[in-house]
């Protein structure tokens, strides 16, 4: 056996540029793209695809240069997953939500040669440039060219530079044939973490672990040929969790958001006759406020949620409206999502509020991840399968990351002993299943007893009138730490706003929660912070918290709760919310 050979008729380099190829042999009058009134079909988008390739390396992009791209969910985000890898480049696709120093520190680290910019944008952009320009450490040579993406409705002369988008591709070689892949290990993107409790940090992948990564995902969620897929999700977040290019995969139709609004995505769904959407749960609370007439599903949406654990009330109260909950759990690190709540049909006997917990755990690894586990870390030793006992989650396989560009020392921090360690406590169900409990800095220890913050969020999205919901450590003169919950509010049913008071939440969640676990003291804010991404800032509410005292009768350790009232959620911080 050792002596069959491997060549060029048996082996190829994986990589997901291959997708694009074939979506155009075989469906190519097939619609690829949908974006307000232009559509273009999956012949039309190979060719573009191949264009743009052929005008980069006309600009002497080489192997493993950057291409930076700043811009919304439109066709020229969706088309540079395909044409920058075909021209031997990296991509780098920056969080629009990115304020004008963090661009500039990504386009400084990455040392991204060109910067592609939407129209929408180029404000952020040229403050980045100009950062930039002004550091003495950046040489001139060193300042990426500028790629304006235009739009039939931007405003008219706007340009940070001479060269536009579509001139780019209007350009190049319709015939242009990139070269093929000699290394499958060789880097496809470049994505930068949240930085949510530490600097981001540029996170490699490769060829090999972009196209397992996207299998993947399109098993665990069952998704079929010929899919409408509706970007809610920002084509930054992981490069779309690999749905860039799952969707050329499986020959379906990608239909491009600007802006993700209630009515905007309503109206898509009914336009588009939307079957697949993916979203963190925060964009759940944006369709449960949506006026009731806009609110008209004629067939199921299967939707993949993650980006943070959807609590099981929430799920409760989106799944009616017509959308059906699929839930995974990734990571930057992981490519995207590593694992996937598959549905057991069994579980459709069960009552909804159960069928909601099921829902809400991260479920079995995806398919080409070789493993995954929840370990105690000083012994390395896994947990048991009891759904009880705590361990961090720790994965491998070759999904995983190339590792941290130019940060060897984080990248050795992250593999121990043959694993990525993730970050994030959980535990083993009986059945195999994983549950995430808390990220490890979130963990509460009170009196001894861990308490799960997520836990204790779940309880309070059980409240009728709470929209958002975060607990934190907080100092206590007896327990050391216990929970404090930050919640921002919603309307009553009449639509108006009137207080709420501390007692009444704490009461509920003595009603849900142990009685170790129920909030000491909450507060309400007009929202809760959030970081670029929408992941709810733990560390400056941890630093509210330190602020607060709760005072404590120590003959029977009982804490003493003011129930002070709770200022209302007003209208003008919904509409605040709803833009998020």
């Amino acid at each position: 056996m050792d002596q069959l050979p491997k060549c060029e008729a048996n082996y190829t380099p994986l990589t997901p540029i291959t997708f694009l190829k074939r979506a155009s042999a075989f469906y190519a009058n097939r619609t690829s793209i949908i974006y307000e009134a232009t559509r273009f079909t999956w012949g039309q988008t190979y060719e573009r695809c191949r264009r743009l390739a052929s005008s980069l390396r006309a600009l002497n992009i080489v192997k493993n240069d950057v291409v930076s791209v700043l811009a919304p969910n439109v066709p020229a985000m969706y088309e540079m997953h395909f044409a920058v890898p075909m021209a031997g480049a990296v991509l780098n696709t920056i969080n629009s939500r990115l304020d004008a120093k963090n661009v500039a520190t990504i386009l400084r680290h990455s040392e991204a040669k060109v910067f592609f910019v939407d129209y929408q944008y180029v404000q952020v952009a040229g403050e980045a440039l100009r950062i930039l320009v002004g550091d003495s450490k950046v040489p001139e040579s060193s300042i990426p060219l500028v790629i304006v993406i235009d739009d039939i409705d931007s405003p008219t002369g706007v340009r940070l530079g001479e060269l536009e988008y579509e001139q780019l591709v209007h350009k190049g070689n319709p015939k242009y044939v990139h070269a093929e892949l000699e290394d499958e290990w060789d880097p496809i993107a470049l994505n930068y973490t949240s930085g949510t409790t530490s600097a981001p940090k540029g996170v490699a992948y490769s060829h090999r672990g972009a196209y397992l990564s996207t299998l993947s995902l399109i098993l665990g969620w069952e998704m079929g040929g010929e899919p409408v897929y509706l970007w809610t999700l920002p084509m930054f977040h992981c490069n779309g969790w690999t749905f860039t290019w799952g969707i050329a995969a499986r020959g379906g139709t990608n239909v491009c958001l600007r802006n993700t609004t209630a009515t905007d995505i309503y109206r898509s769904i009914a336009m588009h006759k939307v079957t697949h959407m993916c979203c963190a749960p925060i964009v759940f609370n944006i369709l449960l406020q949506a006026e009731p007439n806009e609110i008209t599903l004629t067939s199921p949406v299967q939707i993949l949620t993650g980006g943070a654990p959807p609590p099981a009330a929430l799920l409760e109260k989106i799944e009616p409206l017509g959308f059906h909950i699929t839930h995974a759990y990734g990571l930057t690190e992981a490519t995207g999502p590593a694992l996937v709540c598959e549905w057991q049909r069994k579980w459709n006997q069960l009552p909804r509020d159960d069928q909601a917990k099921l829902k809400a755990r991260q479920g079995i690894s995806i398919l080409t991840l070789d493993d995954v586990d929840v370990k105690d870390l000083k012994t390395m030793a896994s947990v048991p399968h009891d759904g009880k006992t705590l361990g961090e989650i720790v994965l491998r396989g070759s999904s995983i990351m190339k590792g941290y560009f130019k940060d060897r020392k984080a990248t050795s921090e992250a593999f121990k002993d043959g694993w990525f360690v993730t970050g994030d406590v959980g535990v083993v169900h009986p059945d195999g299943y994983l549950e995430i409990k808390d990220r490890s800095k979130d963990v509460i220890i009170s009196g001894g007893e861990n308490i799960s913050s997520v836990e204790v969020e779940s309880a309070l999205y059980k409240h009728p009138r709470v929209l958002e919901a975060a607990v934190v450590a907080m100092p206590h003169p007896h327990w050391g730490e216990s929970p404090c919950a930050f919640v921002a509010i919603r309307n009553n049913s009449a639509g108006k706003t009137e207080d709420l008071r501390e007692a009444e939440i704490i009461s509920h969640c003595r009603k849900n929660l142990p009685h170790f676990m129920v909030p000491k003291k909450v507060v309400v804010l007009p929202e809760l912070p959030k970081n670029s991404t929408g992941k709810i800032l733990k560390n400056e509410l941890r630093a509210k918290a330190k602020e607060l005292l709760v005072s404590v009768n120590l003959s029977n350790k009982s804490s003493n709760v003011n129930p002070q009232p709770i200022p209302p959620f007003g209208e003008q911080n919904l509409q605040a919310f709803s833009r998020l």
